[in-house]
């Protein structure tokens, strides 16, 4: 687990305003943990991003937010999750702007179960939320969890499906994780605590901002195996959420509806473009093969990684992210031991590089 040092690093470094996802990872890629980015000279720091920002960096004051943050972590229930920690989701890591640390309310565990996202619209029909929880909690009795955005309508339609199964739900919300939006889903977030976790990436505090959602978008598409629209407008936020989910390489679903229907012609487009129609949850579990998925993950669990198994195993448990060598221990169930001998012939084949701090990152030729 990180510190209390470390993870105000974390803190510190996404709170400087004017820093995106892009600049923080060649930090990171520079530097290694972010103590070594603040421990830096303003020279070094603008070899990695501009001068402009690099003075930023070093001289804006968060202290009282990163202590405010520090102090709601540590509250029964809360969570701050970085790139290098164990619960981390594992299918963010190979997206393209994973969030470096996230906000989490109840058991992170969850979050590196396998999730489908089910978005839809916020004006939806009574029929869209019946299918969108009927759809939600028969995927979830399946073992899918399902995420989504704690929107009306869909989402929370989707979310009191899933509640109602063991694999339980994920929200993610476009707001600080002290503030929920919207307020009628205030009871609906609490019980999503208590049986899965409500997550952002927004910094507390963080009021419903129009542009939010999204970049909370892209976190529901980044975690679910495929994305299910259920009810969709032509222009609509659970349109970029399929998108990037087919940009990540995740299916996508849609279920079909009037041709008289406004909420339908979104699907009907997603359609065209090459989105699977369904019309029952048995479609899904079909093209994802989701039994024969589940089997064989059952069975790998059953065996651990070994020295013999191959590099491409420890790449693909090492992500896309700087990681350090007790986290990778825990994910591939190999001793430090082993992955040091492991790990050396391909930092020397420029297969990954050791970083500052014991961190390990893959490379890509």
């Amino acid at each position: 687990m990180t510190d209390r040092r470390e993870l105000a690093s974390w803190l510190r470094l996404t709170l400087v305003p004017g820093v995106g996802g892009e600049a923080r990872r060649a930090l990171l890629k520079t530097f290694g943990l972010p103590q070594a980015i603040f421990d830096a000279s303003q020279r070094a720091l603008s070899a990695a991003v501009d001068l402009a920002l690099a003075e930023r960096l070093l001289r804006h004051e968060c202290s009282a937010d990163v202590e405010a943050a520090l102090d709601w972590a540590g509250q029964p229930g809360n969570h701050l999750l970085t790139l290098v920690d164990q619960d981390y989701p594992q299918n963010l890591l190979s997206s393209d702007d994973p969030p470096i640390l996230l906000y989490a309310k109840g058991n992170t565990s969850t979050l590196n179960r396998p999730m489908l996202a089910v978005v839809g619209s916020r004006n939806a029909t009574a029929q869209g939320e019946r299918d969108a929880e009927a759809f939600a909690k028969a995927l979830g009795d399946a073992g899918l969890t399902i995420v989504s955005g704690l929107a009306l309508g869909i989402d929370a339609a989707a979310h009191r499906g899933a509640l109602e199964t063991p694999a339980g739900t994920v929200a993610v919300i476009g707001t600080g994780a002290d503030r929920l939006y919207p307020a009628r889903n205030e009871a609906l977030a609490r019980r999503i605590a208590g049986k899965g976790v409500v997550l952002s990436e927004f910094p507390l505090g963080t009021p419903a901002l129009a542009s939010n959602f999204p970049r909370r978008n892209r976190i529901i598409a980044g975690l679910g195996l495929g994305c299910l629209v259920v009810e969709a407008a032509p222009k609509s936020g659970s349109l970029i959420t399929a998108r990037l989910a087919a940009e990540s390489g995740r299916e996508v679903f849609a279920i079909p509806g009037s041709i008289h229907s406004p909420l339908s012609r979104g699907c009907h487009q997603l359609i065209r473009q090459g989105a699977k129609l369904v019309e029952s949850a048995q479609d899904i579990l079909e093209e994802l093969r989701w039994e024969s998925t589940r089997a064989a993950a059952v069975a790998t669990s059953r065996i651990p990684v070994t020295r013999d198994s191959g590099e491409e195993q420890v790449l693909a448990f090492l992500g896309d992210a700087p990681c350090a060598l007790d986290t990778l221990s825990a994910r591939s169930g190999l001793t430090p031991a082993d992955l040091l001998a492991m790990l050396l012939p391909m930092e020397l084949a420029g297969r990954v590089a050791q970083l500052p701090g014991g961190l390990y990152q893959r490379l890509h030729s």
